[in-house]
């Protein structure tokens, strides 16, 4: 295993929880979407749930694409958010429904079509990522590098299209604050 490798699965969980513990409230909106990748030779999926604003919710990934993963993946994304969504927009995958049913009937669910795209699209850092590593190599190591990577990427991703560029530059810096606070990283 190369060094960088070694040093991301020892300090890039650490730095995640961290960052998480420190992070805004998501939206009240998910957008839930899994996409397939080959690890090791055999197909796996990347469950994604992101909010209105394109943070990352939650990932998981999962051996199989049915109802148990998807009740899963909704367990594990309550439990770590500690509150559900008002709205949940999937594809109209019929796993979606039937976990959806069991483990948050009160939320409204949308299958509309073209309304999920923001969780289509929310794959694509994955994508370029997974081909620059030249594919993931266990199930596991793919789960640790997405839980950091959607953190990190939540923490510098900014809707710079709504401010002013002088808040979005304090906003910038407050990211990079909260992410020395996090590496435990000192300025001289």
């Amino acid at each position: 295993m190369r060094r960088s490798a070694r040093w991301c699965n020892k300090f890039g969980p650490g730095y995640a929880n961290r960052l998480r513990r420190q992070a805004r409230h998501c939206g009240d909106t998910w957008f839930v979407d899994e996409v397939f990748v080959r690890i090791g030779g055999e197909r796996h999926y990347i469950y994604r749930a992101v909010d209105q604003d394109d943070n990352t919710v939650d990932t998981l990934v999962q051996k199989r694409r049915n109802k148990q993963a998807a009740i899963i993946f909704f367990r594990k994304m309550l439990k770590r958010r500690g509150q559900s969504p008002r709205r949940m927009v999937t594809d109209k995958l019929k796993s979606y429904s039937a976990a959806h049913r069991e483990v948050m009937p009160s939320v409204v669910h949308s299958t509309e079509q073209y309304e999920n795209n923001r969780a289509e699209v929310s794959h694509e850092p994955t994508r370029q990522r997974e081909r620059q590593m030249r594919r993931f190599k266990t199930p596991g190591q793919a789960q640790r590098f997405l839980a950091v990577q959607g953190v990190v990427l939540n923490l510098f991703r900014l809707g710079c299209h709504c401010i002013r560029a002088i808040h979005y530059r304090a906003f910038r810096d407050d990211a990079f604050e909260a992410w020395r606070r996090a590496a435990c990283v000192t300025t001289s």
